[in-house]
């Protein structure tokens, strides 16, 4: 399958491309005049899976052209607005091929709603257009936000099942909240929903306060595993966290303390500083961002937190929710699991309105560390953190040296800027207008009987550079 980037406006080349390839999932042409329903079910199972394009004017093959363009762009209309709910897409568009005509419309990625036609739920695998099975139905309605598994009553729980001195603790966290009765306030936060005039714990309530959440939402965990080099292999030390989300975060944070490498840097005045390969901040927040929005309600799968020699990975399950693309993740805000990010809030785990790929990528600057890689795969979501710097920083000279003052740290930094070679007495005074000119003079005086400036020149010509040795030693 030719493989596009989000923005890119499709051309005659890429048709050809595809047309090589022949039909596949995301891409099918029919003849000109081809029946609504047809389209109308092929849009559909596009929509309803990961998009596509759908051309008129080609059969078999075989370019053959539609006999009025403006005809063949109402027809694709049709077919879209017969949806339920009607598909907006961008508008047909006609593409000459080779001299012949063809109209093609492109339906996005990533649809907000689930389509119907005539009654029928589609989805379309391959060339073919299939019937959604009910499990599917429901997790497509999950992940677009039509319905919330989060929200539903956790099979055969009871309010038995709850541990009462976590809610406790929770509300002891929320001062507004401490003269609210607390199976009130769960009720309230969506951690408890009624049936039949009965109060039951719902999903989110058990992953957040359950005594044995995994017993009501199976993988409902994490599986941390260390490795020796820059794949998978049999040397690793591996971990299985359990538990309430809020104890998982926990528990991810001790493994990456525990596991990821450290180094010692040299900072200013020689202080030793003890620095992650990542920075620990981001690697935290890959995981409670994995642990707020995955799909819970794929209970195959878990959440996997993998470090290697050159890299780490977070994997959740299910697609990216609602909006939110693999193009667009560091702009749009959209929580799959609004109850389970509020409640993580509250504790103080996460910000609500979810800035965490945003602090990520800050994070990963501020080290001079490559940004993220994003992927989506049908299975679910990875995110991949790198621990090569991507140009090594110019060491600070005065950050190597001993028993100097503010005054000579800015003069040396001045000299290993990359601008400059030499400092003269006046350019100091410009930088510190309030010292005497004496002291000034004292500063670099100082500095090369220090032996790490050279003074070159009398008076008013005098310079200084630095010593060449300085330039050269590691």
């Amino acid at each position: 399958m030719a493989t596009l980037p989000a923005s890119h406006p499709i051309s005659q080349l890429d048709i050809l491309a595809q047309l090589e390839h022949g039909q596949d999932a995301k891409w099918a042409w029919f003849e000109d005049g081809c029946p609504i329903s047809t389209l109308a079910l092929h849009l559909a199972g596009m929509a309803n899976s990961r998009g596509g394009i759908v051309i008129l004017g080609i059969v078999n093959e075989e370019i053959r052209g539609v006999a009025d363009v403006a005809d063949s762009i109402d027809h694709l209309l049709h077919a879209a607005l017969s949806l339920d709910p009607p598909l907006i897409t961008p508008l047909p568009q006609p593409i000459k091929i080779d001299g012949v005509q063809v109209v093609m419309i492109e339906v996005p990625a990533g649809m907000p709603h689930i389509y119907m036609y005539e009654g029928r739920y589609v989805r379309r695998e391959d060339v073919q257009i299939v019937p959604l099975k009910p499990i599917e139905l429901r997790r497509l309605l999950i992940e677009r936000g039509e319905m919330s598994f989060e929200m539903e009553i956790a099979k055969d729980a009871t309010l038995n099942d709850l541990d009462w001195e976590l809610v406790d603790r929770y509300i002891d966290k929320l001062q507004w909240a401490e003269q609210h009765d607390a199976k009130m306030l769960l009720l309230r936060r969506g951690c408890l929903a009624r049936r039949d005039n009965l109060l039951y714990p719902t999903n989110a309530g058990m992953l957040l306060f359950g005594k044995s959440p995994q017993t009501f939402v199976r993988n409902a965990d994490i599986t941390a595993v260390r490795f020796a080099g820059e794949v998978m292999s049999d040397t690793f030390n591996r971990e299985d966290i359990t538990g309430t989300l809020p104890e998982q975060i926990r528990r991810a944070e001790t493994f990456l303390i525990d596991h990821l490498r450290k180094g010692v840097q040299l900072r200013d005045r020689m202080a030793r500083n003890e620095q992650f390969e990542y920075p620990l901040e981001a690697a935290r927040e890959l995981v409670v961002n994995a642990v707020a929005h995955r799909d819970y309600s794929i209970q195959g799968d878990n959440i996997r937190l993998f470090l290697f020699k050159d890299h780490m990975e977070v994997f959740s399950p299910g697609k990216l929710p609602g909006p939110v693309t693999v193009d667009n993740i560091k702009d749009e805000r959209f929580s799959r699991n609004p109850i389970i990010v509020q409640v993580l809030a509250d504790m103080g785990y996460i910000e609500r309105l979810g800035y965490g790929i945003d602090r990520i990528l800050e994070l990963m600057t501020l080290h001079n560390l490559r940004h993220p890689d994003f992927q989506e795969r049908d299975g679910g979501f990875r995110v991949m953190l790198y621990n090569q710097t991507l140009t090594p920083p110019r060491p600070s000279l005065a950050a190597l040296i001993e028993d100097i003052n503010l005054r000579q740290e800015k003069a040396l930094d001045y000299l290993m800027d990359g601008e400059h070679t030499r400092i003269t007495n006046s350019e100091l005074q410009q930088m510190f207008p309030d010292v005497h000119p004496e002291t000034i003079r004292r500063d670099l005086a100082d500095l090369v009987h220090k032996d790490i400036l050279q003074k070159f020149g009398t008076k008013r010509g005098s310079y200084y550079i630095l010593k060449k040795k300085l330039l050269t030693d590691e």
